[in-house]
C-alpha cells in the first residue's frame, strides 16, 4: 500500500509538472505576441507627431515593459516619445534610454533639393501642372505631420505590419532597420507567405530606396 502511494504521488508530481511546464510555455507564447504587437502599436502611435521629425527610435518590448532607444532633436520630442508609449493599452512602463541629436537632415535637405529642382522644372510647363503638382504635394503634407526620413520610414514600416498583425503577420518577431533610406529586415515570421508581405509593405513605403530582407521563417512553421 505505501509503494503504491508513493507511485501515485510520483505519477502525480510529473503531471503536475508537465502541466506547469505547458502553461509556463503557454504564457511565454501569448507575452511574445502581446510584446509583437505592440511594438508595432507605439511605433504607429509616432508616425503622424511632427515633433518627431528628425527622430531615430527604436522600441522594444519585453512583458509589457517598453524601452526606447535611438535619437530625438529636441527635449519635446523626447517627452512626446514617452508620452505616446505610456499611453497604449498592455504597456507597464517605459524605460527611457532616448538621446537628443541634431536632427537626421541629410535627406531631408537632399530631399527638399529635388523637390525645389521639380518645382523649377514644373514652372517651365503649364500652369495647370504646375496647379496640379502643388495640390499633390498639400496632399501629401496632410497625410502626415512628421518629415519622410529614416526614422519615419521605421515608423510607418510598423504601422503597417500592425493592419496586418491579425492576418499573415501575427505570430512575427521583425526587427526594422532604417538608413538613409534602405531598409534591413531582421528576425522571424510565421511562413513564406508572411515573409514575402513584409517586404512587399516594406518596398512600397514612401521614401524606401532598398529593401534587404533577412527574415527567416521559424522552425515547426511552413
Amino acid at each position: 500500500m505505501s509503494f503504491l502511494n508513493r507511485s501515485v504521488g510520483t505519477i502525480g508530481l510529473a503531471v503536475l509538472t508537465v502541466l506547469t511546464l505547458g502553461i509556463g510555455a503557454a504564457t511565454a507564447q501569448v507575452n511574445a505576441i502581446k510584446d509583437g504587437w505592440l511594438v508595432m502599436k507605439v511605433h504607429s502611435e509616432m508616425v503622424d507627431e511632427d515633433v518627431l521629425s528628425g527622430s531615430n527610435i527604436d522600441v522594444d518590448v519585453k512583458n509589457g515593459v517598453v524601452t526606447l532607444q535611438g535619437t530625438v532633436p529636441s527635449e519635446a520630442a523626447r517627452a512626446r516619445a514617452l508620452e505616446v508609449s505610456r499611453k497604449n493599452d498592455g504597456v507597464k512602463n517605459v524605460i527611457d534610454q532616448l538621446k537628443i541629436a541634431p536632427a537626421h537632415g541629410t535627406n531631408m535637405a537632399h530631399k527638399a533639393d529635388k523637390a525645389e529642382d521639380k518645382m523649377a522644372k514644373a514652372a517651365d510647363k503649364t500652369e495647370d501642372k504646375m496647379d496640379k503638382a502643388g495640390d499633390k504635394t498639400a496632399s501629401a503634407a496632410k497625410k502626415t505631420g512628421r518629415a519622410i526620413d529614416d526614422g519615419w520610414i521605421k515608423s510607418k514600416i510598423y504601422a503597417q505590419y500592425m493592419a496586418d498583425w491579425n492576418t499573415v503577420l501575427n505570430d512575427s518577431d521583425i526587427d526594422v532597420d532604417v538608413t538613409n533610406n534602405m531598409v534591413v529586415l531582421n528576425g522571424t515570421v510565421k511562413s513564406a507567405e508572411a515573409k514575402a508581405k513584409a517586404v512587399s509593405i516594406a518596398k512600397a513605403t514612401d521614401g524606401v530606396k532598398g529593401v534587404k530582407d533577412n527574415l527567416r521563417v521559424a522552425a515547426g512553421t511552413r
